[in-house]
């Protein structure tokens, strides 16, 4: 006899730990079959754990783009009729990721040895999240495992295909603030002191006041870099100090959503993910409970999480979902009512699909709006910084214009 360590779901979606006393591993996973247990991990109390556990041992980190062509192309070839282990064999040896080539020569290994595949995945959550594994867990339970990875795989190709979207439409003022501060800045340290000394050596002393500003500005970044750099610095350790933690951090998207402009883009797009995984996981058989946890923590927004794990709650307590969502002032009106509508009709995913279909569009549009906002905005911004630079520095040459041009 042995003990054997476990953690598994229980039938309504809890996870559950402990150890239990068996001969061997597989007459401990029937005993947990028989509790209705949906297996994670389970392993000899005795023996060590697996590499990829050790403290300090490297962690494989997969780009969404690849994971998803992965699950794409493992879906088509199930459908196909090819076994598993010949897929992931034919995949591993296919990726030019090194890290994820281990974890799925890994992955190989252990389907040869006749473990599940989503037991495997929970071996490698930096890879592998929550969503991914239920889903697939779903799938080998109910025998449509193809099925599911293409849901799977759609939901990662629509989650990556928005996340591009928004990163190229940032880049441009992201690209534009850089570019001002970097011209701002070497005009204040090479070019605004030969004006000051050229205009030392005219003996010009009565000089515009926005030129003294200039000058004395131009004088403290280039004489007191001893305080301004460390304060710089001391600054922005201090802002990620503060947004760290669960208070920090929900402080911090709080201030995001109400972010003028930006922050309605914010909200969009945590909507439209919590839309787009709660259904995606109803429709591949994941039990509710579990789905509102693994819904939670994919929002990307503490607001949002912290609202949905209260409803989750709630729903435990015997409430509809729609019910705490709506009490909570993040959701708005109109996805709380859908919502309620589909708990009533037995359609959620339905709808759930119909509210993601529509955030993703205001997400596009939103972003094609702040586009078009973005670039004139920048422009002005420029032309104040660089153009009040320039203008500062050239008040007293036109002042000295003017008195020469009236003798």
């Amino acid at each position: 006899m042995a003990d054997f360590k476990y953690v598994g779901r229980d039938k309504n979606g809890k996870t559950v730990s402990g150890t239990l006393t068996a001969e061997t591993e597989a007459d401990a996973k029937e005993e947990l079959r028989k509790r209705e247990y949906v297996i994670l991990s389970i392993s000899e109390k005795t023996k060590r754990e697996p590499i990829l556990k050790l403290k300090g041992a490297p962690k494989a980190r997969v780009k969404a783009k690849e994971l998803a062509v992965f699950t794409r192309q493992l879906a088509t070839m199930i459908s196909a009729g090819i076994p598993m282990l010949e897929s992931v064999e034919v995949l591993a040896d296919q990726t030019d990721d090194p890290g994820f080539k281990s974890v799925l020569n890994s992955v190989s290994e252990d389907v040869r040895a006749g473990t599940d595949f989503s037991e495997f995945l929970f071996r490698h959550p930096a890879v592998f999240k929550d969503l991914y594994i239920n889903m697939v867990r779903a799938g080998e339970m109910s025998g449509k495992l193809d099925e599911i990875l293409n849901r799977l795989a759609e939901y990662l190709e629509a989650t990556e295909a928005l996340r591009q979207e928004i990163k190229s439409a940032m880049t441009y003022p992201v690209v534009s603030l850089t570019m001002i501060v970097g011209i701002a800045g070497f005009l204040m340290l090479f070019i605004v002191p030969k004006f000051k000394d050229m205009f030392k050596q005219l003996r010009m002393t009565d000089l515009p006041l926005p030129t003294k500003v200039m000058f004395g500005l131009s004088d403290f970044l280039r004489t007191e870099v001893k305080i301004w750099v460390p304060a710089l610095f001391g600054i922005i350790i201090l802002l990620f100090a503060t947004t760290r933690g669960s208070k920090g951090s929900y402080f911090k998207d709080l201030l995001l959503l109400k972010l003028p402009i930006l922050g309605v883009l914010f909200h969009k797009v945590a909507l439209s993910r919590f839309a787009r995984t709660f259904a995606t996981l109803l429709q591949s058989g994941v039990p509710i409970l579990a789905t509102l946890d693994i819904v939670a923590s994919t929002t990307g927004n503490k607001v949002l999480e912290e609202a949905i794990s209260n409803a989750n709650k709630n729903i435990q307590e015997g409430d509809p979902l729609a019910v705490p969502l709506a009490k909570s002032g993040v959701f708005p009106k109109m996805v709380t009512r859908m919502i309620s509508i589909g708990e009533r009709s037995g359609a959620l995913e339905t709808l759930l699909e119909k509210i993601s279909d529509f955030y993703d569009l205001e997400v596009r549009t939103t972003v094609k709006q702040l586009t078009s906002l973005i670039e004139p905005l920048m422009i002005g911004l420029m032309g104040i910084f660089v153009g009040g630079i320039v203008m500062a520095v050239f008040l007293p040459i036109f002042a000295m214009a003017g008195a020469v041009g009236k003798r």
